[in-house]
Order: C-alpha cells, then sequence, then structure tokens
C-alpha cells in the first residue's frame, strides 16, 4: 500500500474507520447548529450560515448523505437485496416509530397546554403520528405542544429520512437492474446532477429552498456510492482535501460553489473516515448513539426552550447535549442495537 497516497479499496483493507465517530459529530454539530433555530427562529443567525451560505447542521447532513451513499452501495454489492432491504428497514424503521411515539405520547403529554383526556383525544395527534412514520413531515405540530417556541414542531430532523429512503430505494433498483455493476452509468448520473446544480445557480440562484435540496442531498449520496464504485482509482489524500476545501473560498463567488461543495464535502467526508493516517487505531464509540442524537436533539432542546424561554441558544446547549445523549443511549441499547440482532438472527449473518 502507497501510505502517500493510498485508494479508497486499498484503506478499506484496514480494520479500522472513523465513520462511527464522524456519524457521532456529526449528529450532535446538528444539536449545536440547531441551539440557533430553537431559540430565536432565525437560522440565519447561525454563524456557519453566514460564512459559508449552509448551517453547520446542513453541512453534517451532507457529511450524513456522503457516508450513507458509500456505505449502503457497498453493503448491496457485498451482501445482496435481500439483506440489503433488511438492514435498511431494521435500523430506519424501530428507531423512528420508537421516537415518534415517545414524543408523540410522552413528551407531547407532558408539555401540552390541553389536560390529559382532551390532548389524547384530539385527532391531531393521532394525524402527526401517522404522518410522521408514512411521509416524513417534519412540519407537523401536535395539540397544544411548544405554542410559544419560534418554531411549533417537535420533530424537526425527521425531513431527512424522506430524501435518504428514496436514495436507499434508488440504490435498489440500481442494484437490481444491474446498474450497479456498470459505474460509468452511475458517474454519468452524478455529472447530470452536478450539472443541474450549476444550472440552478445560473438561472434561479435566488429559487425556493426546497429545490436545492432536491438536488443537493441526492447528489451527494450519489457522490459517496460512486466513489465506492470506483474505489480503486479514488485516492485519500489529507493534502489534497486541504487544497480543496482552500479552493472552495474563490469558487463561492461564482455559481460553481455550491456542485463544488457537494462533491469536496463528499470525499472529505470519506477521507476522514478512511484516511491511514487518521485510522491507526480503531476510534469506534461504545455504542452507536448518531442516529438517536439526531432524532430526539431538537425535541429535547424544543423542550427545555419551551420550558426556559428566557436563556439563549448557548447557554441551553449544554444542557440540551446532556439530556439528549442519555436518551439516544436509552434508544441506543432499547430499541435500535436489539433490532440489529434481530436482523443478525434473520439473514444468519455472524
Amino acid at each position: 500500500m502507497s501510505w502517500t497516497r493510498p485508494t479508497v479499496a486499498e484503506a478499506l483493507a484496514n480494520p479500522h474507520n472513523n465513520f462511527g465517530l464522524l456519524r457521532l459529530v456529526m449528529a450532535l454539530a446538528v444539536v449545536v447548529s440547531h441551539a440557533f433555530s430553537v431559540t430565536d427562529g432565525k437560522v440565519q443567525q447561525e454563524p456557519w450560515f453566514q460564512t459559508t451560505g449552509f448551517t453547520l447542521g446542513e453541512h453534517a447532513v451532507n457529511g450524513f448523505f456522503a457516508i450513507s451513499g458509500f456505505l449502503v452501495t457497498m453493503s448491496f454489492m457485498r451482501r445482496g437485496w435481500r439483506d440489503y432491504v433488511v438492514a435498511r428497514l431494521l435500523r430506519i424503521a424501530p428507531g423512528l416509530i420508537a421516537a415518534t411515539l415517545v414524543v408523540a405520547l410522552a413528551l407531547g403529554a407532558l408539555m401540552t397546554t390541553l389536560d390529559a383526556s382532551a390532548y389524547f383525544r384530539d385527532p391531531g395527534l393521532w394525524h402527526f403520528i401517522s404522518r410522521t412514520l408514512t411521509t416524513f413531515k417534519s412540519a407537523a405540530a401536535l395539540p397544544g405542544v411548544f405554542e410559544n417556541n419560534p418554531f411549533r414542531f417537535p420533530l424537526g430532523t425527521v425531513w431527512t429520512l424522506k430524501y435518504e429512503t428514496l436514495c436507499y430505494l434508488g440504490v435498489l433498483i440500481a442494484g437490481l437492474a444491474g446498474l450497479l455493476a456498470r459505474p460509468r452509468i452511475a458517474l454519468a448520473v452524478m455529472v447530470g446532477l452536478t450539472i443541474a446544480v450549476v444550472l440552478r445557480e445560473v438561472l434561479t440562484p435566488l429559487g425556493p429552498k426546497g429545490t436545492e435540496t432536491v438536488f443537493r442531498l441526492p447528489l451527494i449520496f450519489l457522490a459517496g456510492g460512486v466513489i465506492y464504485l470506483y474505489r480503486d482509482k479514488v485516492p485519500l489524500s489529507l493534502p489534497l482535501l486541504a487544497l480543496a476545501l482552500a479552493a472552495l473560498v474563490p469558487l463561492s463567488f461564482t455559481p460553481l460553489y455550491k456542485a463544488a461543495l457537494y462533491l469536496v464535502t463528499a470525499w472529505g467526508i470519506l477521507v476522514l473516515a478512511l484516511a491511514p493516517a487518521l485510522t491507526q487505531r480503531s476510534t469506534e464509540p461504545p455504542a452507536d448513539l448518531s442516529y438517536g442524537v439526531y432524532l430526539y436533539g431538537w425535541p429535547m432542546q424544543q423542550a427545555l426552550h419551551a420550558l426556559y424561554p428566557s436563556l439563549g441558544a448557548l447557554i441551553l446547549l449544554w444542557p440540551s447535549l446532556a439530556v439528549t445523549l442519555i436518551v439516544a443511549a436509552l434508544s441506543w441499547y432499547l430499541i435500535e442495537k436489539p433490532a440489529l440482532g434481530l436482523k443478525r438472527r434473520l439473514m444468519g449473518a455472524s
């Protein structure tokens, strides 16, 4: 192996990586980012938004999608479609179902201004549960809950799971159609999406945020997948990553900036996950709390702001992180880890 500029394929032979650590750091970054919008409702006040055009949370979500695109493509290629489907369902669904019910039936019942009987009779409660679990509606509110907060909705991050699920479905369809065995097709689609991002910046640079997201998240996910498909050729280099990040500064004044940012993010997060210089020893957290932190961070912050509305973002951040980590640990040990164990029993995996 060349230690100066190894490829992704060479790095995958290393028993250690930073995927678990990076996921946890990025989930915590989402909580840090939301500390600003939860308290004042102004996303634009977030420091990273002012300097990069995206919040710290959005950058973290971008990283999640890059890692996800890489790992789920690898999962399908190595294990086939049955294992892929079971693994994806058992990783996403149990934690989401539990979080939705905990927030709706426990947290909501504690925080609502309605009496208990009125709260549980209100059709809005059951609509919230059904909409969250079927359409990943982050903007759905609970009756009488967080009425004086800048944002009323109690599950502010589940909207990304819609895009995640659609990307999973795309990998499944591409894999069943044999397209993953033809990397040039995936590369061509990635190039097409990249061109679409640039054209949007040329034609409608101030267009709807939703349209931007429709291109942003699939492109980053696909870029992660393409990097796996071309793993024998894609290099891992910290100096090259530094140069790529520096190049984003002049590009930020051009329509090329966002496309370049998305692609650099996808490659860069995988450099941080796999570069031999950073993976000499195991950094795997003892428990995978990232999904729980991502799901429960927003409702915990919303609840604390509702209880202590006069406190600022940075003051509420620390108790929010502490409570979120505790709840995430309960989610991991009581829900998510047992679900993954069920997957191993169902598939007969070791």
